[in-house]
């Protein structure tokens, strides 16, 4: 089986920092991780490739820095992987994202699988891997937690769903794009011989001029979602801090606490329930 893994380079969690002008995230100088999610879809992409053979290639796209996550995937036994970067691309939401994706795929050749991260941690729209699917016309299973069958001969692969109420099993022909959800297996850590192949490794990049694309379609002017403004939550409520270290400071913080619950009739009076009259009518229903 011939697998594509798209993957994400990310902020950090504590380094988000968004641009208010334009709405869209600051990521240069900002240090990145691979989307951790991500790191799911890549071991079942190897597990997959360990069983039945084939190739994993991992893609990405963003700026040059990208290529880090490209060769993290490698050293964690990916067979190659290939940078989308352009300066044409920057600013794209998850449709522009996922339309140029998918022509990057299509310009990678023949594919059996797409597998992808359930969503990215920056974004969290979990858009990216069914718009793929969308572009390229493909069968799509969501939230995927197992892979119970696969036979590459007949060309379809069995899975099983996370959903609400338990789990959905869903028959898929190939070629196909899951989303895969944490349970679905354990990442590996990358050893020494793959670190050492990731660092020798020549990745491929692709360019808006490499690549037949639709300039309407790219970037922050071909994008139909835009933020439109950037602001920081404010607390509008204080709170107060009680330090009891002795049994005396511990009895009087217990004293202000009832005061504070007495004063909101929070606490029952006379064996009636807390919350006054709304509380006894609620009591009252059958």
């Amino acid at each position: 089986m011939d697998i594509v893994v798209p993957i994400k380079q990310v902020p950090e969690t504590s380094n988000v920092k968004m641009d208010p002008k334009t709405g869209t995230m600051i990521r240069d100088g900002v240090e990145t991780v691979v989307n951790p999610l991500d790191l799911f879809a890549i071991e079942t992409a190897l597990r997959l490739k360990e069983a039945h053979g084939g190739t994993v290639t991992a893609l990405s796209m963003g700026p040059k820095g990208a290529e880090k996550a490209l060769r993290e995937a490698i050293a964690m036994g990916c067979d190659g992987g290939v940078l989308v970067s352009d300066r044409a691309f920057a600013g794209s939401d998850s449709w522009a994202t996922s339309y140029t994706l998918s022509q990057a795929i299509r310009q990678m050749g023949r594919f059996d699988l797409i597998v992808a991260g359930e969503r990215a941690t920056d974004g969290d729209t979990g858009q990216v891997g069914p718009g793929i699917a969308a572009w390229l016309d493909l069968p799509l299973a969501t939230y995927v937690a197992a892979i119970t069958r696969v036979d590459p001969d007949e060309g379809r692969l069995t899975v099983e769903r996370l959903v609400e109420e338990g789990y959905q099993v869903l028959e898929l022909p190939l070629p196909a794009l899951l989303t895969v959800v944490k349970e679905i297996a354990a990442p590996r850590l990358p050893m020494l011989r793959g670190k050492k192949r990731a660092k020798a490794a020549e990745v491929p990049l692709y360019t808006a001029a490499t690549m037949d694309l639709e300039p309407a379609f790219l970037g922050l002017k071909g994008s139909p979602t835009r933020v439109v403004k950037v602001a920081t939550p404010k607390v509008t409520r204080g709170g107060t801090v009680v330090q009891a270290k002795d049994a005396e400071a511990v009895a009087g913080a217990v004293d202000r606490l009832l005061a504070f619950l007495d004063a909101r009739d929070l606490l029952p009076h006379d064996g009636a329930p807390a919350g006054g009259a709304a509380a006894e009518q609620a009591g009252g229903r059958p």
